[in-house]
This record gives structure tokens, C-alpha cells and sequence, in this order.
């Protein structure tokens, strides 16, 4: 790898982890099912169903299997909305408040 490309790859500040975890997202009022697919300490990456507009607000859940830990929520905005295979959408999101 070239050194240029290593200082590119390397700009990134947080490291992702790959969960693959089932998640709940909270819109409006209403719960959606979710797959949180990676995971990092300003944002993360689902995929649901649901096409969320960019800007929009929405809370995250993601449950623990383990019984002394407890699970994720946090208040998240949605930065990115693609379309995925079976309808389903790749969700971009930044962590504004974890709860």
C-alpha cells in the first residue's frame, strides 16, 4: 500500500466494530426493527426496512446478551439513507446523545 493511501485510510479516529446485532429504532412514536451492522463511538451503521430521511432524529436500542452488561441507547441522526438488497435500506447515522 502506498504511504498516500495509508494516510487516507488512517484519517478515520474512531475504529468500527462489526456487531451484526439486532436493534429497535424509534421514530415518531414508532418501533421499527433494525440490524446494527457496525458500530463506532460517533456513530453507527443499521439496516432496517425503514427509509429515513437525512436530518432525521431517532433513538436506537440495542440489547445486550450478556446479563452483566447493559445494552446501547442513544439519540441519533440520520446522515445517510441507501437503498439495500430486499428493501431494505443501509442507515448512516451519528451518535448525538447516548441515553
Amino acid at each position: 500500500m502506498s504511504e498516500r493511501l495509508r494516510d487516507y485510510d488512517e484519517k478515520r479516529d474512531f475504529i468500527r466494530m462489526n456487531l451484526n446485532s439486532e436493534a429497535t429504532l424509534h421514530v415518531d412514536g414508532q418501533l421499527f426493527p433494525a440490524l446494527c451492522i457496525d458500530l463506532s463511538s460517533t456513530g453507527m451503521q443499521l439496516r432496517s426496512a425503514s427509509k429515513l430521511a437525512t436530518g432525521q432524529q431517532a433513538q436506537v436500542e440495542i440489547g445486550s446478551q450478556h446479563s452483566s452488561l447493559s445494552g446501547l441507547k442513544a439519540t441519533v441522526t440520520v446522515i445517510r439513507c441507501e437503498p439495500a438488497d430486499h428493501n431494505e435500506y443501509i442507515l448512516g447515522m451519528r451518535i448525538e446523545k447516548m441515553l
